[in-house]
């Protein structure tokens, strides 16, 4: 007896700057491999199993290039909407989940700036939660972490076995993650005040529901590019794959 799959639907985050790339052009249009960075997600979106359709966020700026020279120019069929993102990364998140009709399936959010997503990776991240309703791709710490105070001396030093650095997607059932980010703006001004920092959507799962959000073993490749050094890896990690 064959059932049927839940929907899965994508959100890929492609709004930021190239500040930190010392470029004027925004990372996500930067060239890798012949290819705009964005085009490597959304591949892998596109020819996915896993993916059912895709909401694309950049600059309100960008949008009609983006649907121009990205989506038409290289016939991304499952992005159904391009949004423009927010001044932080959950405003753009938010933006998204308003355009999304998917209220019963699951949600994945990914950083455009990662090139390197897999079918191996979506396969891993719906089978997980499928059973536990929240999950984040992440590989564990290869490195020691330091917590610091204020002035930036050690104070901490977690177990190495504990830390895990955290990438994406980020998947979550439909439903839990609209529900969470709604609470997260009803509380957003007090957090504003407190001074705490909303960094991804685990966190927001994590602040304002019950449910455990569970690690599911990436890549070391599944890199963000951020730099101009990560632009360099990148590079390498494709000559590698030729």
């Amino acid at each position: 007896m064959s059932t049927v799959k839940s929907r899965c639907t994508a959100i890929v985050l492609a709004a930021g700057s190239g500040s930190r790339m010392k470029s004027d052009v925004a990372k996500q249009f930067m060239m890798l491999g012949g290819k705009p960075l964005i085009w490597y997600a959304l591949n892998a979106v596109e020819q996915s199993e896993i993916i059912d359709d895709c909401i694309l966020v950049t600059g309100e700026g960008d949008i009609p290039y983006v649907k121009k020279e990205i989506v038409e120019k290289y016939s991304f069929h499952k992005v159904t909407e391009i949004v423009a993102g927010g001044e932080e990364r959950y405003a753009s998140v938010a933006n998204a989940l308003r355009e999304t009709t998917n209220t019963e399936g699951y949600i994945f959010i990914h950083d455009g700036a990662r090139p390197f997503l897999t079918e191996e990776i979506l396969k891993s991240s719906f089978k997980t939660v499928k059973e536990f309703h929240a999950c984040v791709a992440a590989v564990p710490s290869k490195d020691t972490v330091k917590i610091v105070d204020e002035n930036i001396f050690a104070i901490q030093t977690p177990d190495r076995k504990s830390v895990w650095n955290v990438q994406t997607p980020q998947v979550f059932d439909s439903l839990l993650i609209r529900e969470a980010y709604e609470r997260l703006y009803e509380r957003l001004p007090k957090l504003r005040e407190q001074g705490i920092m909303v960094t991804d959507d685990a966190s927001v799962v994590e602040m304002f529901t019950n449910v455990k959000v569970k690690m599911v073993e990436s890549s070391y490749r599944n890199i963000k590019i951020t730099t101009p050094e990560d632009l360099l890896v990148a590079e390498a990690f494709l000559a590698s794959k030729a």
